[in-house]
């Protein structure tokens, strides 16, 4: 009798998958925001960051195309400093 393969998915409990799905479905609705307070100032990062992200677009290019954007705060110049994939950069004002 030929011997068959058991797949990888059968050594996977269905507790085991069921609390991954759990888990992903909590990371999915959790609302985080940061914020820096400076100089008696203070700014919402997640505010920048979605501000950085539509100016990005905002140049014609689409949200799908970032893939990587990192934002750089200068609060003593009052300007948040973008750069989208390692190769476009910009600014937006605090």
């Amino acid at each position: 009798m030929p011997r068959t393969k058991k797949s990888a998915s059968a050594d996977v409990k269905p507790s085991e998958t069921a609390a991954a799905q759990t888990k992903a479905k909590a990371a999915a609705k959790r609302v985080e925001e940061m914020y820096l307070q400076a100089g008696g100032q203070e700014w919402n990062i997640t505010d920048c960051r979605e501000r950085a992200a539509a100016a990005y677009t905002a140049q014609g290019h689409t949200d799908a195309s970032i893939k990587k954007l990192t934002v750089y705060l200068k609060p003593d110049e009052g300007k948040a400093y973008y750069v989208v994939n390692d190769a476009e950069n910009g600014s937006i004002d605090l």
